[in-house]
């Protein structure tokens, strides 16, 4: 049986866009994420958070910081009501200075592969998930991914490379209004819809 599930980009998405920030002091909600989570955690969705780090690769801060990051975020999401059922971080970056996250990989985003380990890893189904994101590069890897893709519209995005896989299945202007269009779109036949039943 597989689940679907809802990715969200972390930083500029999820979170205020701190950059290179791994100190959990300073984590904070983006207008609407709160909400976004309260409503989401009503549905049989798996929700993960996955996100580039490149700042490992460059020096910004060592690996393990992120154990730390994703413990506040298990905590954010629980003061939400809602369930974190993973965190994928990419820690590399082709350009990096530290030598062993210096790489051309699989994960970092806008290839798939975060998504992709996700979804062996927890039987999830991709046809019937979504990844939300405030950058081109997200919706690519989610449209890869073979997600429904959503963009937010918070200027974050300011290069605008486009292309066929480059374009989302919706927009928004917030994580709350994203979700929204999540659940007004329908839980996908058989299991999933069962189980929201079941919540009823």
């Amino acid at each position: 049986m597989t689940l679907p599930a809802v990715f969200i980009d972390k930083d500029g998405t999820l979170l205020e866009d701190v950059p290179y920030n791994a100190d959990p002091a300073l984590m904070r909600f983006a207008p609407g994420a709160r909400e976004a989570l309260a409503l989401l955690a009503a549905y049989p969705y798996a929700l993960f958070v996955i996100s580039n780090q490149s700042g490992v690769a460059l020096g910004k801060f060592e690996d393990v910081a992120l154990f730390d990051v994703e413990h506040r975020l298990q905590q954010m999401f629980a003061e939400c009501g809602a369930t974190l059922a993973g965190v994928y971080w990419c820690p590399h970056h082709p350009q990096g200075n530290v030598a062993r996250y210096a790489i051309v990989c699989g994960c970092r985003k806008p290839a798939p592969g975060m998504l992709l380990r996700a979804a062996d890893e927890h039987e999830l189904d991709l046809a019937n998930s979504w990844f939300i994101g405030d950058i081109l590069d997200d919706v690519e890897a989610g449209n890869r991914a073979g997600c429904r893709t959503i963009l937010l519209d918070n200027g974050h995005e300011t290069e605008w490379r486009t292309g066929p896989r480059r374009v989302p299945s919706a927009r928004a202007t917030g994580l709350h209004e994203a979700a929204q269009r999540v659940v007004s779109y329908g839980l996908p036949p058989g299991p999933a819809a069962r189980r929201k039943e079941a919540l009823r």
